[in-house]
């Protein structure tokens, strides 16, 4: 607690707002540890059904410019308020609805919307408690916190389904998902304290010294996705992963970007947000490549573990999309256009995203599992490419 008092202004709400995040990160692990395998196991969605569902579930992302522009009176605490009550309310969404493709993808788009509006406000929220030149270290901690609230969910879920039977019944765990979503809305609405509304009455902020922030948004956003929806998908239809399985995987990326988060975030303030951009997509071009092409190199079994092992360092290298949070805050004026240009950047990054989702599944389908990957290699590359261009200006 001593060491978070140095990183964190101390008379800010940023304790409940850390207990809100670890709740909401167990509350999700339970979601996510089994909705893979609830999708094609239950709902029956083949990989191209996949990708529609996924376009439902980015949609909010693009969405969140004219929600967060109708609502822009409201402080950054309220919007991550109103964030948490609508994820509850997908949540319950899950644990009440038939098993069909439609109201299944309804939930899913109702859980993401919320889920979305916290996610730009999280890391402004963030930057705000923090203490001094410490916002890499502060993202890095809320990384991490959230990490251990989501691998406790991936481990209920491991136990439920390799324990105790492997053929559980899913509703019984969107309901348990559904009373933490409740508690962790509960101490969302305990933060107190209210930023104050952007002068220029915006939520969103267009500036052409942000023009490199936005195109790298839109790469990252774009080679995230392929992994975010048709990673767990790849093991579940090409090598049939259990429910156990798939959860392990997710525990084990936990484990690993809940160790990495905090040092990620550190390596960003010492080395600087250009170099950690540029480096990240460099190792993301061999993840692809042997996510795409392991079971033409390896024998079944062997090329499951090569693509569970690539998948954890995805996840890992990932982390490194904080430097971007951190190029925000060396170019900002002031902690609002921080704000408003992070709320930007979420939604840029989802413009592409849907698109990704959409047409990601068909790819797989007519086109093969291999060019998908390699798509999203050179997405990589053009990422590292345009990073390497920044002229850092340290304020």
């Amino acid at each position: 607690m001593n060491k978070l008092r140095n990183i964190f202004i101390e008379n800010t709400p940023f304790k409940v707002f850390l207990i809100s995040i670890l709740i909401t990160g167990i509350s999700y692990g339970l979601y996510k540890g089994m909705l893979d395998n609830f999708m094609a196991e239950i709902v029956g969605m083949n990989e191209a059904e996949r990708g529609v569902s996924e376009f439902f579930r980015e949609l909010p992302g693009v969405m969140l410019v004219l929600i967060l522009a109708i609502f822009y009176m409201f402080s950054a605490e309220t919007m991550y308020k109103a964030g948490a009550v609508i994820m509850l309310a997908g949540m319950i969404m899950h644990a009440s609805f038939p098993a069909t493709k439609a109201l299944t993808t309804l939930a899913i788009c109702t859980y993401a919307l919320g889920e979305h509006i916290q996610m730009g406000m999280k890391n402004t929220l963030t930057i705000k408690y923090t203490k001094g030149d410490n916002s890499g270290t502060t993202l890095g901690v809320q990384n991490a916190i959230s990490q251990i609230g989501t691998l406790f969910g991936y481990i209920v879920i491991i136990i439920a389904f390799s324990l105790i039977s492997q053929k559980q019944p899913y509703t019984v765990f969107f309901i348990c998902a559904a009373a933490l979503a409740g508690l962790s809305a509960l101490f969302t609405l305990k933060i107190s304290g209210r930023s104050e509304t952007d002068a220029t009455k915006r939520r969103f902020y267009f500036s052409k010294k942000y023009t490199k922030y936005y195109m790298l948004e839109m790469f990252y956003g774009a080679r995230k996705q392929v992994f975010l929806t048709f990673g767990p998908y790849v093991l579940i239809m090409m090598y049939e992963a259990s429910t156990a399985v798939i959860s392990l995987l997710f525990a084990i990326s936990a484990i690993a970007c809940f160790f990495a988060s905090p040092v990620v975030g550190k390596i960003i303030d010492r080395l600087g947000y250009k170099t950690v951009m540029v480096a990240d997509t460099l190792i993301l071009v061999i993840v692809c490549f042997f996510y795409g092409f392991s079971h033409h190199i390896f024998p079944e079994r062997i090329a499951f573990i090569v693509c569970c092992v690539n998948y954890v360092l995805d996840a890992v290298i990932s982390l490194s999309s904080m430097a971007s949070n951190v190029y925000v805050k060396d170019l900002a004026e002031s902690s609002e256009e921080v704000k408003a240009t992070i709320s930007t950047g979420v939604s840029i990054n989802h413009i592409i995203t849907v698109f990704i989702a959409l047409f990601g599944g068909w790819v797989w389908q007519a086109l093969g599992i291999e060019l998908l990957f390699i798509l999203s290699a050179i997405l990589g590359l053009l990422n590292s490419a345009y990073a390497a261009t920044i002229k850092v200006t340290k304020r």
